[in-house]
């Protein structure tokens, strides 16, 4: 990322800041027009290679999505392109996130969906063969944490297990890949934009974690509109360009919050990071266990199969604030049967409790910022047990 040096005059006698201007779209893509493609001699607009453009107050980025084989090649069109957009008035920070697409033929074919019923393959939409996945440099863990179904409290989940494992003296990453639905920055309360330094993307830091997260690139309640390659390669991108470790001082474990679903970016995952295992999350329900275990069979059909290190029952009852009874809303020990029929460790039940929520709106996670409340205290075990 680059910013425009600061100006005389961009500050008051007093110290005030200027007001800032919202750039305008229209010049911010007439100027990406004046940068040529090398490939077709086109402008970047016109050569369709301005992806997930994003013009916000002060700032504009893109995505520039190349073949593998040309990321020397278009090495210096990103910074091009970034001097281009730091010329466009209103534009005080730029980025080009310059990703590189895996090529290959996929295969044709036909897809076996459920009991003997056949669906015509897409063959752009065909998994390509794949080498098996490597171990990032400087970081001797990763675990996923999956739900298989949105709105469980996975990030939740993921978030409080990270600080928590923290807090025991681990070096700590999380890797949000929920590229459509984004938490992380609000639940930890970041608001700034991470930085290349020598190739790699600087993970940002906050409560004791390396954090990276989409949210970082695009304006929160920004809509992702991308297709599943685009937030493939975004995955890529965030698992492979980030200096999550170093020789001197490596990542002892990464958690991985994924998104709901079983797709793209699940398969994405596994084929390009070595993952050590699975956190499952759920609500006792069986309509929210019917896809956990979906997520659950993805990982076992995966090559190698994903182990699943435990199953966590999130929501699992409300305190009653009178008697302290417990109050089942979503139903009562459903994930806990389930990590007994997977042979799965269960990790621990998390109640429906004000302030875990609360945490998260605020950025505060309750693990980092109140240890010994009870609800946090769920979240210390579980990590003792994963540690």
């Amino acid at each position: 990322m680059r910013r425009r040096p600061a100006h005389d005059g961009a500050h008051t006698q007093y110290g005030a800041v200027a007001a800032v201007s919202q750039p305008d779209r229209a010049e911010v893509l007439a100027a990406l027009e004046r940068v040529a493609d090398p490939k077709s001699g086109k402008g970047l607009e016109s050569a369709g290679l301005v992806q997930g453009l994003v013009v916000s107050e002060a700032r504009a980025g893109f995505i520039l999505e190349v073949a593998r084989a040309d990321a020397a090649l278009y090495a210096p069109v990103r910074d091009a392109a970034e001097a281009a957009l730091l010329a466009v008035p209103g534009v005080e920070r730029a980025q080009v996130v310059l990703t590189a697409a895996s090529a290959g033929a996929p295969a044709p074919g036909t897809v076996r969906v459920s009991k003997g019923a056949r669906v015509a393959a897409d063959p752009r939409a065909q998994p390509e063969a794949m080498p098996p996945p490597e171990r990032l440099a400087h970081v001797r863990r990763a675990i996923a944490v999956a739900s298989g179904k949105g709105g469980v409290g996975k990030s939740t989940v993921a978030v409080n297990l990270a600080c928590a494992l923290a807090a025991r003296g681990l070096s700590v990453g999380l890797l949000d890949a929920d590229i459509y639905g984004p938490s992380a920055p609000r639940m930890l309360g970041v608001d700034e934009q991470p930085r290349f330094e020598d190739g790699k993307l600087e993970p940002l830091t906050a409560w004791g974690l390396k954090v990276m997260s989409i949210g970082f690139i695009v304006d929160e309640g920004a809509p992702m509109i991308w297709r599943g390659p685009m937030a493939s390669s975004a995955v890529r991108q965030m698992i492979q360009d980030v200096r999550w470790g170093t020789e001197e001082a490596p990542l002892d474990v990464l958690i991985v919050d994924l998104p709901p679903g079983t797709g793209d970016i699940h398969l994405t995952l596994v084929q390009k990071l070595c993952v050590d295992g699975v956190v499952v999350v759920s609500t006792p329900q069986e309509i929210a266990l019917i896809d956990a275990r979906r997520a659950v069979a993805m990982f076992g059909k995966m090559n190698p199969p994903v182990p699943i290190l435990g199953v966590v029952e999130n929501m699992a009852f409300f305190a009653d604030p009178a008697t302290g009874a417990r109050i089942p809303i979503f139903g009562e020990g459903g994930a806990r049967r389930e990590a007994a029929s997977l042979g799965a460790p269960f990790l621990g039940e998390v109640p429906i409790e004000v302030a875990l929520r609360q945490g998260g709106d605020d950025g505060r996670p309750l693990v980092a910022a109140l240890p010994d409340h009870p609800a946090a205290r769920v979240f210390v075990d579980m990590a003792a047990a994963l540690a």
